[in-house]
C-alpha cells in the first residue's frame, strides 16, 4: 500500500515546482504506463494493483531500478490526476536537457504554447511524422505537465525536447524557417521541402515579431469557412501532413 509520504509525494508532482525540485513526473493509465515500462527510460516508482502486476510482470522486471508498490484502485485514484483513474501509474525521472542535434531534416519550434493539450498533441504529431526534435521557447507550458504527458501518448520517449530562446537557437540550425501565420503563402503551394523548421505560435498572440523576422517563409492553411483561426495542435498536424516528405 501507499504510505502517507508516498501519497503526498506523488500528488505533489502535479505541480511544476515539485516536478522541477524532484526532477520527476507521473505517467499514468494502462497504455501510457506500458509505454514507459517497455522503454529504457529510468523510472523511480511503479504503483499498480495486484492483478495488474501479475499480468505485466515481464514489463515491470525491465526496471529493477524502480520501487514497486502494490496499491488498491482506491489508493491509486487518490493520487491520480485523471478523471477515470486506472490500475497503474509510474513515477519517471526527468532527463537532463538534450543537446541540439544538427543535421536533423525537420524540427518543430513552439513559440509560447500555453495549453497542455496542444503541447501534448504537438509532441504526438511530431512522433507520428517522424520529427525527432521539438524546440520550445521559455514561455511554453511545462512538457511534463500531467495533461501534456497524457496527450502525448508516449511521444516523450521518441521526441527530443529542447528549450531555449528561439531568436538565438533557430538561426543556429541553418535551416529554412516556415512560420505558420495568417496571410502567408498557401501551404498547398509550398510543396514538401526536404528540410526545415515549422514554427507554431502562441494560441492567442501567434508567433512573436522577433521570431517572425527570422522566418524565411510564411505559410498559411487556406480558409474557406468562417472560423477565425485554427487550434495550434490542429494547425501543426495539417502543416506536417502537407509539408513533411513522405
Amino acid at each position: 500500500m501507499l504510505s502517507k509520504a508516498q501519497n503526498k509525494h506523488i500528488r505533489s508532482l502535479t505541480q511544476q515546482k515539485f516536478r522541477n525540485e524532484y526532477r520527476q513526473f507521473v505517467a499514468e493509465g494502462h497504455k501510457i504506463a506500458l509505454e514507459w515500462l517497455q522503454s529504457t527510460w529510468p523510472l523511480k516508482t511503479i504503483v499498480a494493483t495486484e492483478n495488474w502486476i501479475a499480468m505485466h510482470r515481464p514489463d515491470i522486471q525491465r526496471h529493477p531500478e524502480a520501487e514497486l508498490i502494490t496499491a488498491s484502485e482506491v489508493e491509486i485514484a487518490a493520487v491520480s490526476s485523471l478523471q477515470s483513474p486506472g490500475q497503474v501509474l509510474v513515477v519517471a525521472s526527468i532527463p537532463d536537457a538534450p543537446a541540439i542535434v544538427k543535421g536533423v531534416p525537420w524540427y518543430i519550434a513552439l513559440d509560447g504554447i500555453q495549453d497542455p493539450g496542444n503541447m501534448g498533441t504537438i509532441i504526438r504529431i511530431a512522433d507520428w511524422f517522424g520529427i525527432t526534435d521539438l524546440v520550445c521557447s521559455p514561455g511554453c507550458v511545462d512538457v511534463y505537465n500531467p495533461k501534456v504527458v497524457q496527450s502525448a501518448m508516449g511521444g516523450h520517449l521518441r521526441v527530443r525536447i529542447h528549450h531555449g530562446e528561439l531568436t538565438s537557437l533557430l538561426p543556429s540550425l541553418n535551416l529554412p524557417l516556415y512560420a505558420a501565420v495568417l496571410g502567408g503563402t498557401d501551404v498547398y503551394e509550398v510543396g514538401r521541402p526536404a528540410s526545415g523548421v515549422l514554427v507554431i505560435g502562441n494560441e492567442s498572440r501567434g508567433i512573436s515579431p522577433e521570431v517572425i523576422d527570422l522566418a524565411t517563409h510564411r505559410v498559411t492553411i487556406p480558409r474557406k469557412g468562417g472560423a477565425e483561426s485554427l487550434n495550434a495542435g490542429v494547425s501543426a498536424g495539417i502543416l506536417c501532413a502537407l509539408m513533411v516528405p513522405r
